[in-house]
């Protein structure tokens, strides 16, 4: 069985960069499959190869559906939503634009029940390389670019908790409720997202 690793597990194997993939690699159809199967077996939005144990630039996606994900929130998901499975593969992914600026509370499958408030970019621009090895250049927009920011992160070695604004330790079943008080929040949906990020942080520290 297919575990994640975790901060209490191996926090320094998180941190690291991931390898750029070499799609010729003999090991990378396996690799894909085994990061695929772990996200069908598991309640998660979404999965970096690194967070199983395979440092390479590969990101699984699985549920980006806001909709879906807040009626989780609230146990009331359907069998077709637990079913639910978008199977996204993006391996190399690059960043080519961002904009905009959300809010949400994030958990994460290697961060035990650390929940961060973390602002992501409203509409993002991503070229990468689909499982069929074909170079795509696609936008996310909304929660599907939040979950895809999270995950591109992991790849950096970088966790939730580095960026939010702030972190609290609470189970599931608190988290849920959080969620249902203070949802996904669209802050603007224009504008580079490095700009904005920036004059929030400003203001931050001015009422400091």
């Amino acid at each position: 069985m297919i575990e994640p690793i975790t901060i209490q597990d191996n926090e320094e194997y998180l941190r690291q960069v991931s390898k750029e993939v070499n799609i010729h690699d003999k090991n990378l159809k396996y690799e894909i499959e085994l990061l695929g199967k772990f996200c069908k077996e598991h309640d998660v939005m979404a999965m970096a190869a690194v967070q199983i144990g395979i440092p390479k630039r590969i990101i699984y996606l699985k549920n980006t559906d806001i909709d879906i994900i807040n009626r989780m929130q609230r146990d009331e998901q359907s069998v077709e939503d637990k079913l639910y499975n978008e199977g996204r593969v993006l391996i190399n992914p690059i960043i080519i634009e961002r904009y905009g600026l959300t809010e949400y509370w994030e958990a994460c499958a290697s961060c035990l029940n650390f929940c961060g408030k973390v602002k992501r970019p409203y509409l993002m621009k991503v070229n990468y390389i689909d499982e069929n090895y074909d170079v795509q250049e696609e936008w996310f927009e909304g929660f599907e670019a939040t979950v895809l920011s999270h995950e591109l992160d992991h790849l950096d070695g970088v966790l939730h908790m580095d960026v939010a604004d702030e972190v609290i330790y609470m189970p599931l079943s608190e988290r849920k409720l959080l969620r249902q008080k203070e949802g996904y929040k669209i802050i603007q949906k224009d504008d580079p997202y490095e700009e904005l990020l920036n004059k929030y942080k400003e203001k931050v520290r001015v009422k400091k």
